[in-house]
């Protein structure tokens, strides 16, 4: 199952030139024009979620907020299911 991840906030300057809404579908290879840092740390949360975990933190099942790795510039995505 892919995920969808969405910017939900990004501030500074992100060198890969992501902006709050950019979208993208989270599969099996790093999607076309995500840094692949972020993707790196995306990956384990959206195979959790793919294969239907969920996160106690996290207010909504079947969601989870995580951000980049770039602490000075920070970029915040939303993951959920896409079906």
């Amino acid at each position: 199952m892919d995920i969808k991840a969405r910017i939900i906030s990004q501030k500074g300057c992100c060198e890969a030139g992501h902006k709050e809404g950019d979208e993208f579908i989270i599969g099996q290879k790093t999607p076309d024009g995500m840094c692949a840092w972020a993707h790196y740390t995306l990956f384990p949360f959206a195979q959790a979620l793919a294969f239907g975990g969920n996160f106690p933190w996290e207010k909504e099942q079947g969601t989870a907020i995580v951000a980049c790795p770039d602490p000075d510039n920070p970029v915040v995505f939303k993951l959920e299911k896409t079906c």
